[in-house]
């Protein structure tokens, strides 16, 4: 067995041992300073809006964008079934109710002509929405321009968890550009890192601001501590940010090597018709390639592809698992049609990042093909 192969393992090298150390040198070694000020205005650019709020996490991020949108204690957030709790989580963080939407099929992205079948009930029977909150899912970003004209006829705000998707576009549009307000995350498993982190984006000043003073403890600006509403310690540390500038740089760099990456699956699987690569566009896709997925026609694949490859120290996961199946939200409402249920039961996540090697592709592609050839997903 040899040493063990990562799903998406950070990619650092000396850019950031640099950085870092240029932020130690400098003094700034406390929450905030000119490093997390270069920061959100080097993301920002990227992205093409006018504010970035450097936050410990893309959770934070969720939840002061829902703040910022005025989320009303009780209400309902819409947002999708098929992703990593932390979206819902946020909304219940925020003092709302989440209430979730299955997902295309194909894409695992959330359902436009489901949410608006759901909007449209949720109005009839009178339950308020406060906010729509739909999901780019494994680095590649939703259908948001249906997304966004669905909540708008309903008169409901969007913030977009781009929490896997940044350096994507869509027709042109950055991931973090959608929206009244976007969460990026910059966790250490995240096409860039600052070993843990977020960002919220927006065009909207007088939100960003809100959403800067209320992460700093919702301190006053005067000589002494005085606070006139509860806050939050969410802000990210200066060594984080310095850290996430050299990413940032190398972004691209890292977001063609994942190409790499699925490339050499999809020349691996290109004839083997009982298995799909999840939402891949090809090589001149415009998500991030942030994780290559799998979709089997059997189900009973996944779990004999995933034991073989672990078998040789090579990490899968499954895809996500709905959160409507989740046991903290079992009496959450829904509107599903077992599309994210077909996902989770048939998907497996492939290792996918950055820092793989040439060696460690023709290592996970060999077993690969084995167990494929064992499952009976053969060419």
């Amino acid at each position: 067995m040899g040493s063990r192969i990562h799903l998406s393992a950070p990619d650092v090298g000396d850019a950031e041992r640099d950085a870092v150390d240029r932020a130690l040198r400098s003094g700034w070694v406390a929450p905030l300073g000119p490093e997390v000020d270069a920061f959100e205005r080097e993301v920002a650019a990227r992205v093409g809006v006018d504010h970035g709020v450097a936050l410990s996490s893309g959770t934070a991020a969720l939840h002061l964008g829902l703040r910022g949108l005025r989320v009303a204690p009780g209400s309902l957030v819409v947002t999708a079934s098929f992703t990593f709790a932390a979206t819902a989580n946020a909304a219940v963080h925020a003092g709302a109710v989440p209430y979730f939407v299955d997902c295309d099929p194909d894409t695992g992205e959330l359902d436009p002509a489901l949410l608006d079948e759901a909007l449209t009930a949720l109005a009839a029977s009178g339950r308020p929405v406060s906010a729509v909150l739909p999901v780019d899912v494994y680095g590649r970003v939703a259908d948001l321009e249906r997304i966004e004209a669905v909540s708008t006829a309903h008169g409901v705000p969007v913030l977009c968890d781009s929490a896997e998707s940044f350096g994507a576009v869509r027709g042109g549009r950055a991931a973090g550009s959608f929206g009244r307000a976007s969460a990026v995350s910059f966790n250490g498993n995240k096409i860039m890192t600052t070993s843990g982190g977020g960002m919220l984006l927006t065009d909207d000043g007088d939100l960003a601001a809100d959403a800067r003073r209320v992460a700093s403890q919702a301190r006053l600006p005067v000589a002494h501590y005085e606070h006139d509403e509860i806050g939050y310690n969410y802000r990210l540390s200066n060594i984080l940010a310095a850290l996430g500038r050299a990413q940032l740089t190398r972004l691209d760099g890292m977001i063609a090597r994942r190409h790499e990456v699925r490339a050499r699956y999809r020349e691996l699987l290109a004839d083997r018709p009982g298995v799909r690569i999840l939402h891949d566009d090809g090589a001149d896709g415009d998500d991030n390639a942030w994780l290559t997925s799998v979709v089997f026609d059997d189900p009973a694949a996944v779990t004999s592809v995933g034991a073989a490859l672990a078998a040789d120290a090579i990490e899968t996961r499954r895809l996500w698992k709905p959160l409507h199946l989740q046991p903290v939200f079992a009496a959450t409402g829904r509107l599903v049609t077992g599309a994210a249920e077909s996902l989770f039961d048939r998907g497996l996540t492939l290792p996918s990042g950055s820092v793989l090697g040439d060696d460690d592709l023709d290592r996970v592609g060999s077993r690969l093909t084995a167990a494929l050839d064992a499952a009976g997903v053969r060419a």
